[in-house]
């Protein structure tokens, strides 16, 4: 499990590419490295992924093609940040919202409105996942937990905006128009909208 809340963005060192799997190689700081241990969950971009090896500062994970095909991993290239967090520890605070690491679909920058002190960023989604993203409400945008502006539901688009302190610690500083971001829909919205959905339609019967 984790928090959202993204501890700093690091370089991809290496990226090893075979039949079915890719291998993800960072220098983690020595902050992110305390107390890990190989078969730790960490979070890639908001993906959550298994510490495969850990030499010296190297820290290795391994993605299946399953987990290229449906997150932005499988776009990765040495040199590229990525937003990591460690999972979350019963003693720590928690800053932000619940999360698994379990993507539900990536979105696409769509449009940037960028002034002195902050930034919004519009998002079009899957038209499937629209029905759980609220105004003010929780979502989960490449690892970090954020609060949704605004909602337009015509045409599938939400917008964040970022302090620029999100900014500087996060990835979130370096997208452009038409990249593209793993999301994370709140869990619990998620099940409050399809009990509503299922008590409606059964009501109809």
């Amino acid at each position: 499990m984790f928090t959202g809340i993204v501890k700093g963005a690091l370089a991809v060192k290496k990226v090893r590419v075979q039949p079915q799997l890719a291998s993800f190689v960072f220098d983690f700081t020595e902050e992110l490295l305390s107390g890990l241990e190989v078969g730790a969950s960490v979070a890639l971009d908001g993906v959550c992924m298994t510490v495969t090896s850990i030499d010296g500062f190297e820290v290795s994970f391994d993605a299946m093609q399953e987990t290229l095909n449906l997150t932005t991993l499988g776009f990765l290239a040495e040199g590229d940040l990525v937003n990591i967090e460690r999972s979350f520890r019963q003693d720590a605070e928690v800053g932000g919202h619940i999360l698994s690491g379990h993507v539900d679909a990536m979105a696409t920058i769509v449009n940037i409105e960028a002034s002195e002190n902050k930034k919004i960023v519009h998002y079009q989604l899957p038209a499937e996942l629209q029905k759980y993203v609220f105004k003010k409400g929780f979502v989960a945008v490449h690892g970090c937990s954020l609060t949704v502006v605004d909602v337009n539901r015509a045409d599938s688009t939400f917008c964040i905006s970022y302090i620029p302190e999100t900014l500087r610690v996060t990835t979130h500083g370096h997208k452009a128009q038409g990249d593209r971001v793993n999301i994370e829909i709140d869990r619990q919205t998620q099940v409050i909208v399809d009990t509503v959905e299922r008590v409606l339609a059964e009501r109809e019967l």
